[in-house]
């Protein structure tokens, strides 16, 4: 059981949600899902802290192993001073209804070579992947068939309007997500030349698995 399993489980223990430690601890819903996902990497101790002392447990008792380190981490993006970059491959991401990503294990990823210059300000970016869109509901700005190259992102790291990949209850697609505070949810919403695609509204207070992985930085475009 990695750390970010074992807050979640903690929170479950205590009975707690989410929502709930996030109002009694004062760390953002955001953050502590972000935590969750993330495993506590980056995590700031004062916010480790909040949450601990919320919880009953020592800050000792969440620093343990992560056991199973997730597929983009395995496989990042590969470095050398060449005005190339190769990027791994994770499949296809879902530009419609909600589905499965195509899976992906480790030894079966491919690379992608990308020039630097096109990537600009994320050049030297250690965290960044290619996938391919499957669908229409994006089709105003990324058409099916595109690629996408994508930068992890921590949960608190998600601005309104940004372009996402994202699962809810275990599966995945690719929208903007608009963030209504005074509502407290979440909307993920199409941008497409067909009407049947409607928003996604998820509460932040939700019980479903809602995990939001990463922005959609670059995107590829044939006009013929």
């Amino acid at each position: 059981m990695n750390r970010g399993e074992y807050l979640s489980k903690l929170i479950e223990e205590k009975n707690y949600t989410v929502m709930s430690l996030s109002k009694e601890s004062g760390v953002p819903y955001t953050t502590i899902r972000s935590m969750i996902e993330r495993n506590l990497n980056n995590a700031s101790i004062d916010n480790v802290i909040k949450i601990c002392r919320v919880l009953g447990v020592s800050v000792e008792s969440l620093n343990k192993p992560e056991d199973f380190p997730d597929i983009v981490k395995e496989n990042p993006a590969k470095y050398n001073d060449s005005p190339k970059l190769d990027l791994p491959i994770f499949g296809n991401i879902a530009a419609g209804a909600l589905s499965t990503v195509e899976g992906v294990t480790k030894s079966t990823v491919e690379y992608m070579s990308i020039p630097r210059k096109i990537l600009g300000k994320h050049s030297y970016c250690k965290d960044l992947f290619v996938m391919r869109v499957n669908g229409d509901s994006m089709n105003k700005i990324i058409p099916d068939g595109s690629f996408v190259i994508a930068k992890q992102i921590d949960c608190d790291e998600v601005k309104d309007d940004d372009i996402v990949i994202f699962s809810h209850d275990g599966d995945f697609s690719m929208k903007r997500v608009r963030i209504i505070e005074e509502d407290q949810v979440l909307i993920f919403s199409p941008d497409s030349t067909n009407r049947k695609f409607r928003d996604i509204e998820i509460p932040y207070d939700t019980q479903n698995d809602l995990k939001i992985y990463a922005k959609v930085i670059w995107y590829s475009v044939i006009l013929d």
